[in-house]
Protein backbone atom coordinates (compact mmCIF):
# COMPACT_ATOMS: atom_id res chain seq x y z
CA UNK A 1 0.00 0.00 0.00
CA UNK A 2 1.35 3.40 -1.04
CA UNK A 3 0.00 6.68 0.37
CA UNK A 4 0.55 9.73 -1.85
CA UNK A 5 -0.54 13.02 -0.25
CA UNK A 6 -2.22 15.62 -2.46
CA UNK A 7 -0.86 19.12 -2.97
CA UNK A 8 -3.97 20.55 -1.32
CA UNK A 9 -5.03 21.16 2.28
CA UNK A 10 -6.15 17.52 2.65
CA UNK A 11 -6.45 14.36 0.60
CA UNK A 12 -4.25 11.41 -0.36
CA UNK A 13 -4.17 8.80 -3.12
CA UNK A 14 -3.92 5.16 -2.05
CA UNK A 15 -2.23 2.82 -4.51
CA UNK A 16 -1.43 -0.89 -4.39
CA UNK A 17 -4.75 -2.19 -3.03
CA UNK A 18 -7.39 -4.30 -4.76
CA UNK A 19 -10.67 -3.53 -2.99
CA UNK A 20 -12.41 -6.48 -4.64
CA UNK A 21 -10.46 -8.63 -2.19
CA UNK A 22 -10.99 -8.94 1.56
CA UNK A 23 -8.55 -6.64 3.35
CA UNK A 24 -6.65 -7.76 6.43
CA UNK A 25 -7.28 -6.22 9.84
CA UNK A 26 -3.78 -4.69 9.68
CA UNK A 27 -4.47 -3.03 6.31
CA UNK A 28 -7.83 -1.70 7.50
CA UNK A 29 -6.13 -0.22 10.58
CA UNK A 30 -3.52 1.45 8.34
CA UNK A 31 -6.26 2.88 6.15
CA UNK A 32 -8.09 4.32 9.15
CA UNK A 33 -4.88 6.06 10.29
CA UNK A 34 -4.41 7.52 6.79
CA UNK A 35 -8.07 8.54 6.58
CA UNK A 36 -7.98 10.38 9.91
CA UNK A 37 -4.75 12.13 8.88
CA UNK A 38 -5.59 13.12 5.30
CA UNK A 39 -9.42 13.21 5.64
CA UNK A 40 -10.01 12.28 1.97
CA UNK A 41 -8.69 9.02 0.50
CA UNK A 42 -8.86 8.18 -3.23
CA UNK A 43 -8.37 4.61 -4.49
CA UNK A 44 -7.83 4.53 -8.29
CA UNK A 45 -8.61 1.68 -10.71
CA UNK A 46 -11.17 -0.20 -8.62
CA UNK A 47 -13.57 -2.37 -10.65
CA UNK A 48 -16.01 -2.84 -7.80
CA UNK A 49 -19.36 -4.55 -7.66
CA UNK A 50 -21.98 -3.20 -5.26
CA UNK A 51 -21.12 -6.14 -2.97
CA UNK A 52 -17.50 -4.96 -2.93
CA UNK A 53 -18.59 -1.40 -2.17
CA UNK A 54 -20.72 -2.54 0.76
CA UNK A 55 -17.98 -4.78 2.15
CA UNK A 56 -15.42 -1.95 2.00
CA UNK A 57 -17.83 0.47 3.68
CA UNK A 58 -18.41 -1.88 6.58
CA UNK A 59 -14.68 -1.87 7.38
CA UNK A 60 -15.26 1.60 8.83
CA UNK A 61 -18.59 1.23 10.65
CA UNK A 62 -22.25 0.42 10.26
CA UNK A 63 -24.32 1.90 7.48
CA UNK A 64 -26.15 5.17 8.06
CA UNK A 65 -29.33 6.15 6.30
CA UNK A 66 -29.69 8.66 3.45
CA UNK A 67 -32.93 10.36 4.54
CA UNK A 68 -33.75 12.13 1.26
CA UNK A 69 -31.99 9.98 -1.34
CA UNK A 70 -33.84 6.73 -2.12
CA UNK A 71 -31.64 3.65 -2.34
CA UNK A 72 -31.16 1.47 -5.39
CA UNK A 73 -33.73 -1.26 -5.82
CA UNK A 74 -32.49 -4.33 -3.96
CA UNK A 75 -29.64 -2.34 -2.35
CA UNK A 76 -30.84 -0.81 0.90
CA UNK A 77 -27.56 0.95 1.65
CA UNK A 78 -26.49 2.20 -1.80
CA UNK A 79 -27.68 5.38 -3.49
CA UNK A 80 -27.04 6.11 -7.16
CA UNK A 81 -25.96 9.67 -7.95
CA UNK A 82 -26.75 10.07 -11.65
CA UNK A 83 -26.80 13.07 -13.96
CA UNK A 84 -27.92 12.68 -17.54
CA UNK A 85 -25.85 13.94 -20.46
CA UNK A 86 -28.47 16.53 -21.41
CA UNK A 87 -29.93 17.19 -17.98
CA UNK A 88 -30.79 20.81 -17.25
CA UNK A 89 -31.76 20.57 -13.55
CA UNK A 90 -29.37 22.37 -11.15
CA UNK A 91 -26.26 20.41 -10.13
CA UNK A 92 -27.03 18.33 -7.03
CA UNK A 93 -25.13 19.30 -3.84
CA UNK A 94 -23.23 22.22 -5.38
CA UNK A 95 -23.17 24.24 -2.14
CA UNK A 96 -20.72 23.78 0.75
CA UNK A 97 -21.99 21.29 3.34
CA UNK A 98 -21.19 18.28 5.48
CA UNK A 99 -23.51 15.36 4.81
CA UNK A 100 -26.70 15.22 6.86
CA UNK A 101 -25.45 17.60 9.57
CA UNK A 102 -29.12 18.24 10.39
CA UNK A 103 -29.41 14.76 11.94
CA UNK A 104 -29.05 13.80 15.58
CA UNK A 105 -25.96 11.72 14.81
CA UNK A 106 -24.48 12.85 11.49
CA UNK A 107 -22.49 10.24 9.52
CA UNK A 108 -18.77 9.75 9.96
CA UNK A 109 -17.93 8.91 6.36
CA UNK A 110 -19.28 9.20 2.85
CA UNK A 111 -17.97 6.77 0.23
CA UNK A 112 -18.40 7.19 -3.54
CA UNK A 113 -17.46 4.83 -6.36
CA UNK A 114 -17.11 6.35 -9.84
CA UNK A 115 -19.07 4.23 -12.34
CA UNK A 116 -19.28 6.66 -15.27
CA UNK A 117 -16.95 9.66 -15.09
CA UNK A 118 -17.09 12.41 -17.73
CA UNK A 119 -13.86 13.40 -19.53
CA UNK A 120 -14.04 16.93 -18.11
CA UNK A 121 -15.53 18.70 -15.08
CA UNK A 122 -17.38 17.06 -12.22
CA UNK A 123 -14.65 17.59 -9.64
CA UNK A 124 -15.49 17.47 -5.92
CA UNK A 125 -13.98 20.21 -3.77
CA UNK A 126 -13.22 19.66 -0.10
CA UNK A 127 -12.35 22.17 2.65
CA UNK A 128 -10.32 21.13 5.69
CA UNK A 129 -12.25 22.51 8.67
CA UNK A 130 -9.62 21.31 11.12
CA UNK A 131 -7.04 23.49 9.38
CA UNK A 132 -9.49 26.38 9.03
CA UNK A 133 -10.07 26.38 12.79
CA UNK A 134 -6.40 26.01 13.68
CA UNK A 135 -5.50 29.09 11.58
CA UNK A 136 -8.57 31.16 12.49
CA UNK A 137 -8.00 34.69 13.90
CA UNK A 138 -8.38 34.67 17.66
CA UNK A 139 -11.16 37.28 17.69
CA UNK A 140 -13.37 35.12 15.43
CA UNK A 141 -12.51 31.99 17.39
CA UNK A 142 -13.66 33.65 20.63
CA UNK A 143 -17.03 34.40 19.05
CA UNK A 144 -17.52 30.76 18.07
CA UNK A 145 -16.52 29.14 21.37
CA UNK A 146 -19.50 27.60 23.12
CA UNK A 147 -21.99 28.55 20.40
CA UNK A 148 -24.60 26.04 19.20
CA UNK A 149 -25.53 26.08 15.52
CA UNK A 150 -29.09 25.30 14.46
CA UNK A 151 -29.10 22.83 11.56
CA UNK A 152 -32.04 22.02 9.30
CA UNK A 153 -32.66 20.34 5.94
CA UNK A 154 -35.41 22.81 5.02
CA UNK A 155 -33.45 24.86 2.47
CA UNK A 156 -32.86 21.75 0.37
CA UNK A 157 -35.46 19.09 1.17
CA UNK A 158 -38.61 20.81 2.44
CA UNK A 159 -41.59 21.01 0.05
CA UNK A 160 -40.57 24.61 -0.75
CA UNK A 161 -36.85 23.76 -0.77
CA UNK A 162 -34.37 23.51 -3.63
CA UNK A 163 -35.29 19.87 -4.30
CA UNK A 164 -38.94 20.13 -3.29
CA UNK A 165 -42.12 20.70 -5.24
CA UNK A 166 -40.44 23.04 -7.73
CA UNK A 167 -38.54 20.03 -9.12
CA UNK A 168 -41.66 18.09 -10.04
CA UNK A 169 -41.60 17.54 -13.78
CA UNK A 170 -37.89 18.42 -14.08
CA UNK A 171 -35.47 16.28 -16.09
CA UNK A 172 -33.34 15.29 -13.07
CA UNK A 173 -32.06 11.75 -13.61
CA UNK A 174 -31.49 10.83 -9.96
CA UNK A 175 -34.19 10.41 -7.35
CA UNK A 176 -34.52 12.96 -4.52
CA UNK A 177 -37.26 12.92 -1.89
CA UNK A 178 -38.69 15.88 0.02
CA UNK A 179 -40.69 16.02 3.22
CA UNK A 180 -42.15 18.32 5.87
CA UNK A 181 -39.71 16.59 8.24
CA UNK A 182 -37.05 18.79 6.66
CA UNK A 183 -38.36 21.73 8.70
CA UNK A 184 -37.13 20.02 11.90
CA UNK A 185 -34.04 21.47 13.56
CA UNK A 186 -31.07 19.99 15.40
CA UNK A 187 -28.39 21.81 17.38
CA UNK A 188 -24.68 20.98 17.15
CA UNK A 189 -21.67 22.90 18.49
CA UNK A 190 -20.07 25.20 15.93
CA UNK A 191 -16.77 23.73 17.10
CA UNK A 192 -16.82 19.96 17.51
CA UNK A 193 -14.24 17.61 18.99
CA UNK A 194 -13.47 14.67 16.72
CA UNK A 195 -14.48 11.45 18.54
CA UNK A 196 -11.45 9.50 17.28
CA UNK A 197 -8.60 12.02 17.16
CA UNK A 198 -9.69 14.52 19.82
CA UNK A 199 -8.93 17.36 17.39
CA UNK A 200 -11.30 20.28 17.01
CA UNK A 201 -12.91 21.39 13.75
CA UNK A 202 -15.62 23.76 12.57
CA UNK A 203 -18.79 21.75 11.99
CA UNK A 204 -21.12 22.86 9.22
CA UNK A 205 -21.79 25.93 7.13
CA UNK A 206 -24.53 28.16 5.67
CA UNK A 207 -27.15 25.99 4.03
CA UNK A 208 -27.76 23.31 6.61
CA UNK A 209 -26.94 25.84 9.35
CA UNK A 210 -29.98 28.10 9.54
CA UNK A 211 -29.19 29.95 12.77
CA UNK A 212 -27.24 30.17 16.04
CA UNK A 213 -28.90 29.55 19.38
CA UNK A 214 -29.25 32.34 21.96
CA UNK A 215 -27.90 35.23 19.89
CA UNK A 216 -29.67 38.19 18.30
CA UNK A 217 -30.61 38.01 14.61
CA UNK A 218 -28.08 40.74 13.81
CA UNK A 219 -25.24 38.96 15.63
CA UNK A 220 -26.28 35.65 14.09
CA UNK A 221 -26.14 36.97 10.53
CA UNK A 222 -22.80 38.68 11.02
CA UNK A 223 -21.18 35.69 12.73
CA UNK A 224 -22.36 33.20 10.10
CA UNK A 225 -21.15 35.51 7.33
CA UNK A 226 -17.73 36.02 8.95
CA UNK A 227 -17.44 32.28 9.57
CA UNK A 228 -18.37 31.38 5.99
CA UNK A 229 -15.90 33.87 4.53
CA UNK A 230 -13.12 32.37 6.65
CA UNK A 231 -13.88 28.65 6.47
CA UNK A 232 -14.14 28.63 2.64
CA UNK A 233 -10.80 30.32 1.92
CA UNK A 234 -8.78 28.74 -0.95
CA UNK A 235 -5.83 27.79 1.25
CA UNK A 236 -8.01 25.30 3.13
CA UNK A 237 -9.26 23.58 -0.02
CA UNK A 238 -8.47 20.47 -2.06
CA UNK A 239 -10.10 19.95 -5.45
CA UNK A 240 -10.44 16.29 -6.29
CA UNK A 241 -10.39 15.13 -9.90
CA UNK A 242 -12.28 11.90 -10.52
CA UNK A 243 -11.20 8.90 -12.56
CA UNK A 244 -13.45 6.10 -13.77
CA UNK A 245 -13.41 3.22 -11.27
CA UNK A 246 -12.03 5.43 -8.48
CA UNK A 247 -13.39 5.04 -4.94
CA UNK A 248 -13.27 8.09 -2.67
CA UNK A 249 -14.05 8.26 1.04
CA UNK A 250 -14.00 11.29 3.28
CA UNK A 251 -14.43 12.31 6.91
CA UNK A 252 -17.64 14.33 7.32
CA UNK A 253 -16.59 15.34 10.83
CA UNK A 254 -13.64 17.39 9.57
CA UNK A 255 -14.64 18.67 6.14
CA UNK A 256 -16.99 20.66 4.01
CA UNK A 257 -17.46 19.57 0.40
CA UNK A 258 -19.43 20.41 -2.72
CA UNK A 259 -20.05 19.05 -6.19
CA UNK A 260 -19.03 20.94 -9.32
CA UNK A 261 -20.44 20.97 -12.83
CA UNK A 262 -18.61 21.59 -16.08
CA UNK A 263 -19.44 18.31 -17.81
CA UNK A 264 -22.42 19.33 -19.90
CA UNK A 265 -23.19 16.79 -22.61
CA UNK A 266 -21.77 13.88 -20.61
CA UNK A 267 -23.39 11.41 -18.23
CA UNK A 268 -22.02 11.00 -14.70
CA UNK A 269 -22.86 8.06 -12.40
CA UNK A 270 -21.55 7.25 -8.92
CA UNK A 271 -22.66 4.79 -6.24
CA UNK A 272 -22.67 6.02 -2.68
CA UNK A 273 -22.73 4.62 0.85
CA UNK A 274 -22.80 6.52 4.14
CA UNK A 275 -21.12 5.20 7.31
CA UNK A 276 -22.66 5.92 10.71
Amino acid sequence: MKVIPSAGACGARIEGLDLTQQLSAETIAELRVAWLKYLVLAFPDQSLSDDDLERFSLYFGDFSEDPYLPSLEGREHIVELRRGANETAPIFADGWHTDWSFGTNPPAATILHGIVIPPKGGNTTFINQRKALAEMPSNLRRQLDGKMAIHSAKVAYAPDGLYGEREEGSDRAMKISYSKDAYNVQEHPLIKVHPETGEEAIFGSFGYIVGIADVSPEEETQLLTDLYNWQTRPEFQYEHQWEEGMLVMWDNRSLLHKANGGYEGYERVLHRTVVA
